[in-house]
């Protein structure tokens, strides 16, 4: 009921939004900064602007500066399957460019596209060869492919590791660090050829017991049955995964903007008042902003669930307890793969401790090839994106991929 009332109201809503604007951009044209009709214009901009969209934005990365070097950026799928793709950002060939390693970036499955991440590709292609997680909307995948659980998830980042080959350097960010921990140990204990070469968590929730933060809080406030019971919803029509359990995007990241409802209703009072002065440059930052944010991704109900109740409720992995496909994950196997965990100071979603108790997870990794960065002045966000991630966290990751490269 939940999913339909809101695929109702959204269909009702579309032709106004449509409407808003074709307005918009009718009484922009010619218009004064101030008058009046860029008022009104300006208005509907922001009226139509104010929706949640349920398709991948377009990571729009064409080109990458290499050295002195512009190389053209392709995006080329390399394994699809149904509820995500392996993409590659691959750069043209340069002439004398050195051996860059392979990194594969995986995305969260938790409410938005693996776009929110263009930024952190962006850095990683000057000096790697980048392959991402794209997570599909599970809106958009049939029945008939089947549940995808935690184990699916698991399984996926193997296959994925696998695909890319041996030598890999995999660098998970926030909610899969447990997957993609899990996933490695797996294959540490099945001496697969294709185990990472390095390992990068980066804000992730390894084991919440440590200062928990509000979100861990929520989750531990109900039973597992009430996230069930109020969160699950079933896909309505017309979607291709019609009838399909999950946990709708759009109720993820509504609690995701009552975190923080005064500094996004500022963001839209502001981007109202740059079109009123004409100030367009400023006006599209937001614009940019939240066509991604609002930007919403579906996630199976299976996963989402076993994931709250695994990761955040029981902490099965921090206790030894987590399984996969009848065997129990073991992060002490893990000893040829170089590991670094990252924090932000700030970070109110997964808060320092909880990331680098991986180190201790991980007791045969040697600690020369073990690795921890807090960044001050960050929070969640900034500890992928940002100024600070460019200038002072992307430097030392960079560093201890290199100097794990074979």
């Amino acid at each position: 009921m939940l999913y339909q009332a809101y695929q109702t109201q959204s269909d009702l809503m579309s032709p106004f939004r449509l409407l808003a604007q074709c307005g918009s951009a009718a009484f922009w044209l010619g218009k004064t900064e101030g008058s009046l009709l860029r008022k009104l214009s300006a208005a509907m901009e922001v009226f139509s602007r104010l929706r949640l969209t349920h398709s991948r934005p377009a990571y729009g990365i064409s080109t990458v500066k290499v050295d002195e070097h512009e190389l053209a950026v392709t995006e080329e799928i390399i394994l699809s399957l149904p509820f995500g793709t392996l993409l590659r950002f691959k750069k043209e060939e340069a002439p004398g460019r050195p051996y860059q390693p392979a990194v594969l970036l995986v995305a969260p499955l938790s409410g938005h596209f693996a776009t929110l991440l263009r930024e952190t590709v962006r850095t990683l292609l000057q000096d790697h060869d980048v392959y991402i997680t794209d997570w599909h909307n599970a809106r958009d995948v049939p029945l008939h492919h089947g549940a995808f659980g935690l184990d699916d998830y698991i399984g996926h980042m193997i296959r994925f590791i696998q695909a890319v080959g041996p030598d890999t350097h995999v660098i998970a960010v926030c909610q899969p660090c447990v997957a993609v921990l899990a996933a490695t140990a797996i294959m540490a204990e099945d001496d697969d050829p294709a185990q990472p070469r390095s390992l990068t968590l980066m804000a992730g929730p390894v084991d919440c017991r440590v200062n928990p933060t509000a979100v861990n809080q929520l989750a531990t406030s109900k039973p597992i049955d009430w996230f069930e019971t109020n969160l699950i919803s079933h896909v309505p029509l017309p979607h291709a995964g019609h009838m399909r359990r999950v946990y709708p995007g759009f109720v993820q990241v509504s609690a995701f903007l009552c975190m923080n409802l005064e500094r996004h209703k500022k963001s839209f009072q502001d981007m109202y008042r740059y079109l009123v002065d004409g100030e367009v440059d400023k006006a599209d930052v937001i614009r940019m902003f939240y066509d991604e944010y609002l930007a919403v991704n579906d996630l199976p109900a299976e996963f989402y669930l076993e994931t709250v109740e695994k990761v955040f409720q029981t902490y099965d992995l921090a206790r030894g307890k987590l399984g996969f496909r009848g065997r129990i994950v073991n992060p002490a196997a893990i000893r040829r793969t170089a590991l670094m965990t990252v924090e932000g100071e700030r970070d109110d979603i997964c808060a320092v401790g909880q990331t680098v108790a991986a180190q201790d997870l991980c007791s045969s990794i040697r600690p020369y090839m073990k690795t921890h960065h807090i960044q001050t002045g960050v929070g969640h966000y900034g500890v992928f994106s940002g100024r600070k991630w460019n200038q002072q966290i992307y430097p030392r990751v960079r560093e201890m991929i290199h100097a794990s490269a074979g």
